[in-house]
């Protein structure tokens, strides 16, 4: 199984949402979405879908996947198979799973479970049995369990770490207006200097920040669909792919949310020397 980012590499069309949240504890050296892949889970589940309007259908028939590293779920297995963008998906670090039975009024109440993402975005699903769902939820349970443990830093006397903080985003496509609603002040100096390397002090095994990938926020932007990035004015966001710049739109990550940006709404957000 290929890893996200490199099936998020493959987004031209089906527009999905990933929520990744920022944690001093998901280094290179514990969890990473470099790490391979393994499936550890995967079935036809039933999502509940809140957005379904009057003809839609409130439970869609979904392949899910759960890995060591993630939940994501496909419109069906042979688009699994055939490694399409998945529908939408989070990281498993940090991620709740309980069972529910108030979100359903049929004789399949007691087969449903919620999953909620790092982002606090709640996922609901429906099982083909009370005892599919549990095995579903008691499985994410453990591997949440398995990465908080498996992060927790050893001490040692001689020797101490700074913790790195990484955090690999995925790709997503829409290219739809959003709403600007407050223009930027002229006389406003917005950037930020930043010191060259030589200042930084650098160490060997630090992360070294691009500075050139942060953009600052010019106007506030309401985001009119899931896969769109709302930001404020002066908000910093890391840009994460500019692949879809001819559609004046790049990808962008603020707060541990990816979305789409319109590149109009940006201006770099420090002074590089």
């Amino acid at each position: 199984m290929a890893n996200l980012w490199h099936w998020c590499q493959r987004c031209h069309s089906e527009p999905f949402l990933w929520e990744l949240r920022p944690s001093p504890e998901m280094t290179p050296e514990t969890r990473d979405l470099d790490e391979p892949e393994k499936i550890l889970k995967q079935d036809y589940l039933e999502k509940r879908n809140r957005d379904h309007g009057f003809f839609g259908s409130e439970w869609q028939k979904r392949w899910c996947v759960l890995t060591n590293i993630s939940f994501c779920y496909y419109s069906s297995e042979k688009d699994f198979n055939a490694r399409k963008v998945p529908k939408g998906g989070f990281l498993i670090k940090d991620c709740g799973a309980q069972m529910v039975s108030n979100i359903r009024k049929d004789s399949r109440r007691d087969c449903c479970f919620e999953l909620v993402s790092p982002g606090n975005r709640s996922f609901e699903f429906t099982a083909g049995s009370p005892a599919e769902a549990k095995e579903w939820v008691e499985q994410v349970q453990f591997l949440v369990k398995d990465i908080i443990s498996t992060s927790i830093p050893c001490e040692d006397d001689e020797e101490s770490y700074d913790d790195v903080e990484s955090v690999n985003s995925s790709h997503l496509m829409r290219s739809p207006p959003l709403n600007r609603t407050n223009g930027p002040a002229e006389d406003d100096d917005i950037y930020e200097e930043v010191p060259g390397d030589e200042e930084n002090g650098y160490l060997e095994g630090e992360t070294v920040i691009n500075y050139a990938d942060y953009y600052q926020g010019l106007w506030n932007c309401r985001g009119d669909r899931s896969d769109e990035l709302s930001f404020q004015r002066g908000d910093i966001i890391r840009i994460l792919s500019k692949e879809y710049n001819a559609y004046g739109w790049w990808i962008g990550e603020l707060d541990g949310v990816i979305g789409i940006v319109p590149k109009e709404y940006l201006q770099g957000a420090f002074v590089l020397r």
